[in-house]
């Protein structure tokens, strides 16, 4: 039984996090840090959690910890991850992994000498829907794929807890980095392929100037997908995914959502040929005892570093194609 802290207990730590954890079967938290210390007694009292921490260096340092969860907003992944390695500790970041690659260069430079398992928390590999997607797209059920789409909105600029979401210095972005990398990071996985080339276009945010409202990319992959990826926080609430091939259609109208049932199809002629109903609740357990069997040496963990690590390198050039008006190439994480 792995033993995790979480580092920055905020929002995601209670919404998505907690209740991952209390339907895991390898893992359970044991401690967790927040800089407001009064918030940080009350969630220890609401979730029964027995350390509490001011800081991640004292999280690090306790040896309750077997593993880290950094939940802090993106401005301090590098520094808490780097904390981690230098103790010792296997660390499980939130996504984006950082504000660019160069960072997350840096965070999985110090794992690999450090020989510490690092991880990034793209927990859409732990998805029913996207494994369904994922395994019909290997097994050539829509033959060669053509497109690929995946979007996700959600009105977040005003009224959203998060309110750093909205501070380019601590977020690194707009909603392509806080839920289109998710977009990305699923087409990705789902069609086993890298993106070598990306072209992005911006709606302006009124009310955060430097901050996109909402974007859409457009992706090429190595063996000649066009994908493309929309994402906003003034947009009503949506998570479509559909892969059109030379042979068939996948789809499902809200395949990313961790809440709701799933109806996946796969199409072929406008008819439906087979279909699914699964669920995706499970998916935060699944992520966090894929990454304690990775900590036991009982498995491979499915969304290592340098997942997160070429993740950034597409949304660097995401935002240098924003600014050039161009596509721009995608350096290869080796």
């Amino acid at each position: 039984m792995i033993r995790f802290g979480i580092a920055g207990f905020g929002l995601h730590a209670a919404k998505r996090l907690m209740p991952g954890f209390a339907l895991a079967k390898h893992c359970r938290v044991t401690a967790l840090s927040r800089r407001d210390p009064r918030k940080a007694q009350e969630s220890a009292r609401q979730f029964g959690i027995a350390q509490v921490f001011s800081s991640t260096a004292q999280l690090c340092a306790s040896p309750e910890v077997d593993a880290v969860f950094v939940a802090t907003p993106n401005s301090l992944h590098r520094e808490d991850v780097l904390t981690a390695t230098a103790a010792g500790k296997p660390v499980l970041c939130e996504k984006p992994m950082g504000l660019n690659a160069a960072e997350c260069r840096r965070m999985v430079e110090a794992a690999r000498r450090a020989n510490i398992l690092l991880g990034v928390a793209q927990v859409f590999r732990f998805e029913d829907s996207t494994a369904w997607l994922r395994e019909h797209v290997a097994a050539g059920q829509i033959g060669k794929p053509v497109f690929a789409r995946a979007e996700f909105s959600f009105p977040g600029v005003r009224q959203h807890a998060r309110t750093w979401i909205n501070d380019r210095n601590i977020a690194g972005g707009g909603p392509l980095a806080d839920v289109g990398v998710h977009c990305i990071d699923t087409l990705r996985y789902i069609l086993q392929d890298e993106v070598i080339r990306v072209s992005a276009r911006t709606l302006p945010n009124s009310d955060f100037p430097d901050m996109e409202a909402a974007a859409a990319l457009i992706l090429e992959f190595s063996r000649g997908t066009l994908g493309t990826v929309l994402c906003s926080f003034v947009a009503e609430y949506r998570t479509p995914l559909e892969l059109v091939g030379d042979a068939g259609i996948l789809r499902a109208e809200d395949c990313l959502n961790v809440e709701r049932p799933i109806m996946l199809e796969l199409r072929r002629a406008g008819a439906t040929v087979e279909s699914a109903t699964v669920s995706n609740r499970l998916a935060y357990a699944w992520q966090v005892d894929a990454f304690a069997l990775a900590v036991e040496n009982r498995a491979a963990f499915p969304a290592p570093g340098e997942e997160g690590w070429q993740n950034q390198e597409i949304l660097d050039a995401a935002y240098r194609s924003m600014q050039s008006g161009q596509a721009e190439n995608v350096p290869p994480v080796r």
